[in-house]
């Protein structure tokens, strides 16, 4: 990093003069004390092998069955899209495009994201767009919300336990490993890092 570095405050928009700071240290805001960053170790290499590790989940969660139901001696497998789907057909197109953007799309451009973001500086070299693909991180991730449709999926099994026998697929367990691995991911990148090395690049 640069000797010194100027950062404003999000929780009192004071302009904070930041030296080095060393690995596992933190950098606080001279007026509140607020957290202005965080150095994390071995960042980029630990954010790079949670996300190719999500990535193997996010295919498995999205092209296997998702739940199988048995009912009357039928059984009928399901997969994210195909619900997607079902709910369009059943005449609730605003509720399938937020499941098909919070579960399907935003999870997928956040991993890719990462991947084309992390693997240049893990191997050493930039290319044009990353700064501008870093930005359009940081607005996926609040639309990321994998977590809330696991809970309405768990409330929906509750409902029909009654009705027909429910057997969860591998892309459901895929789906469940996600969430956190997904989370892990986030809290391991450093995005100050990041930034510095972005701008170097630039």
């Amino acid at each position: 990093m640069s000797d010194a570095t100027l950062i404003l405050c999000h929780d009192c928009d004071q302009m904070n003069r930041i030296g080095e700071v060393p690995l596992g240290g933190s950098a606080r805001c001279s007026r509140c004390g607020g957290l202005l960053f965080r150095r994390i170790r071995n960042s980029i290499d630990r954010t790079l092998a949670f996300t190719l590790a999500g990535m193997v989940l996010f295919l498995v969660a999205n092209l296997l069955p998702f739940l199988a139901f048995k009912m009357q001696g039928q059984v009928t497998d399901t997969t994210l899209a195909t619900g997607v789907r079902s709910l369009y057909e059943q005449g609730r197109p605003l509720v399938a495009t937020l499941v098909l953007i919070t579960t399907i799309v935003a999870p997928f451009v956040q991993l890719v994201s990462l991947i084309l973001i992390l693997t240049p500086m893990k191997l050493g070299f930039a290319f044009p767009g990353q700064v501008a693909l870093f930005r359009t991180l940081h607005k996926v991730e609040t639309w990321s919300m994998m977590e809330v449709f696991m809970l309405g999926i768990l409330v929906s099994l509750v409902k029909l336990l009654g009705m027909a026998e429910i057997v969860p697929g591998i892309a459901l367990w895929s789906f469940v490993l996600l969430i956190p691995v997904l989370a892990a991911a986030n809290a391991s990148l450093d995005h100050h890092l990041v930034w510095d090395r972005l701008g170097r690049n630039s």
